[in-house]
């Protein structure tokens, strides 16, 4: 789990180089003609990063997603990122990206500036073998990714990852990390889990991309004052209706007063 707190902003840090219009007859998002699937429209999870022969493992959150408009969003292993793909054949340009700005530890921060720098020297070479897609420069490193499936609201187990209030979004203490998750069961209309300290069980009613949180049944265990702080502010979703976005394998539930809870799910 790597640690951040920062306002979420967009800002043209990271300049790519420009984009080079897309030619001849290929349909966006298409690869060799060996090729299994398209590049396009699925969630690739960035494996390793390969650069001047060495090889790099991806932190948990990098991937990449591009969609047949030619826009391609993703996260650098750290920050989220938006840019335009623009396919020539069985390559691939990246430019124009938008980056957040969050600030990780050392490691992840790394691995991102390397995978920044790997994505935006296109064209860049697609090769897709069965669910692996392989993304190569002119120079020859390489990026390695892997098709990762959707998860589906129920029956996930969805691991609290970070607490948010309005546009700031702060991970959970190192205590915390882990220990609290949540798992909705469409019947009979429940939710169960534990808000870091304390298991809860609750009625939890889904409906037109809201969530209608009973009243909290937890255990009585005392923890340490960092667990019992992140387990008040878990709390505070319940009797009460929450908003629910869910893209790929994170979950942002968020309260009417704008405080923010995000999951992932497990793999």
């Amino acid at each position: 789990m790597y640690r951040q707190k920062q306002r979420i902003t967009l800002t043209a840090a990271l300049a790519l180089v420009p984009l080079a219009a897309a030619c001849g007859s290929e349909q966006a998002g298409s690869t060799s003609a060996a090729a299994q699937k398209p590049v396009t429209g699925v969630h690739w999870t960035v494996d390793s990063l390969t650069v001047d022969g060495k090889e790099h493992d991806a932190p948990t959150d990098a991937h990449v997603t591009i969609d047949d408009s030619g826009k391609a969003q993703g996260n650098y292993g750290c920050n989220h990122f938006s840019a335009r793909a623009a396919f020539d054949g069985d390559r691939i340009r990246l430019s124009d990206a938008t980056v957040t700005e969050m600030a990780c530890e050392d490691a992840p921060m790394t691995f991102e500036e390397n995978l920044a720098r790997t994505l935006a020297d296109g064209p860049l070479k697609t090769e897709v073998s069965g669910d692996r897609l392989t993304l190569t420069t002119g120079a020859g490193d390489t990026v390695r990714l892997t098709e990762e499936q959707d998860a589906p609201l129920y029956g996930t187990k969805w691991t609290v990852t970070a607490l948010g209030e309005g546009e700031v979004a702060e991970s959970l203490p190192k205590s915390a990390e882990g220990r609290a998750y949540l798992t909705f069961e469409e019947k009979p209309g429940k939710v169960s889990g534990r808000l870091a300290c304390n298991k809860v069980n609750a009625e939890a009613t889904v409906r037109d991309g809201r969530i209608t949180l009973g009243t909290a049944s937890t255990t009585r265990m005392m923890c340490e004052a960092s667990l019992m702080d992140a387990e008040k502010r878990l709390l505070r979703l319940f009797d009460g209706t929450v908003s629910y976005r869910l893209e790929h394998r994170t979950l942002t539930l968020t309260s009417e007063n704008g405080e923010s809870v995000t999951a992932t799910a497990g793999k």
